[in-house]
């Protein structure tokens, strides 16, 4: 990509997203931030490949909600909330005006819904895959970590668990399941969820994995109650199967927490000792033939 069409694509695509004070309307070298006073800055990033962590052929106005969600969502396990967000595209050849303007009008939705500006970042050509990267800053008053565990807590999730897996069976056009394909595009940040838990945890990788990785950082163990973990009616009419690919399936972005009491929906509780057991009806462990998305 030249620079000259670097700048046109961001004064025609980018910059119109960046109302932000800070961002200076894409025209500084660096934005600035100025969180809340008596607040933390909170920071994350994450890389979205096209093929890998979303269809090649999915609409650009989708994959950019995808994108921002996905990101507000670790914020949120944090119990932070959103103060801007930079953006990297590495676009290949076949990228064009009307995949721009469709890209950006999905990243204009979100930044009203959930009050939040671009504030800068880069692009460059590639020729490679599609790869797009958002790094999102937020603020929090006491930003919730994963270590905070401890035995005696309940483990709670802020929703059902398995639309997101689901949901990319949809998007792939092996399911018909239209509300679980919209799932998958468009999780929802649980902002607020994780105020007063003592660990938290967006699920991505699967509730299992998810709920692992706070045990592992508090150094404790997790049972979970198989029959307690909410399902939406899409993916219970999908038989007894479809709560054990829910367990482990990730995509979702609800929030797996753990507290003494919580708005959350109940799951299982924190116990002595190490690893996440899942129990039946009947107090009985099940094995699981996956424990959720392994990162090479």
């Amino acid at each position: 990509m030249s620079r000259a069409g670097e700048f046109e694509l961001i004064r025609r695509f980018l910059a119109p997203l960046a109302t932000a004070a800070g961002a200076g309307g894409l025209e500084d070298d660096a934005a600035l931030i100025d969180p809340p006073q008596d607040r933390r800055l909170v920071v994350t990033t994450d890389t979205m490949v096209e093929g890998v962590h979303f269809p090649a052929d999915g609409p650009p106005g989708l994959v950019a909600r995808r994108l921002l969600r996905t990101n507000l969502s670790d914020l949120a396990a944090m119990a932070a909330l959103p103060e801007g967000y930079l953006l990297n595209l590495a676009l290949p050849a076949w990228i064009d005006d009307p995949w721009l303007e469709g890209f950006a009008a999905g990243l204009a939705a979100d930044q009203e819904e959930f009050a939040v500006s671009l504030l800068g970042g880069d692009t460059v050509g590639t020729p490679g895959a599609l790869t797009l990267t958002v790094t999102a800053f937020g603020s929090a008053a006491s930003p919730v970590r994963r270590s905070g565990a401890r035995p005696g807590d309940r483990v709670f999730v802020t929703g059902p668990v398995g639309d997101g897996h689901f949901g990319l069976q949809a998007v792939r056009g092996e399911l018909d399941a239209p509300r679980l394909a919209e799932r998958y595009w468009l999780p929802s940040p649980r902002f607020g969820a994780a105020e007063g838990a003592t660990a938290a945890a967006d699920i991505s990788d699967g509730l299992v994995a998810d709920l692992g990785h706070i045990c592992r950082a508090s150094g404790v163990g997790a049972v979970v109650d198989l029959e307690a973990v909410p399902l939406s009616a899409e993916v219970a009419a999908l038989g007894a199967g479809a709560r054990l690919d829910a367990l482990s399936g990730g995509d979702d972005y609800e929030l797996v927490l753990t507290a003494p009491e919580s708005a959350a929906i109940p799951i299982g509780r924190i116990v002595p000792g190490a690893g996440v057991t899942v129990l039946d009806g009947a107090g009985r462990p099940v094995a699981l033939a996956r424990r959720g998305y392994q990162h090479d």
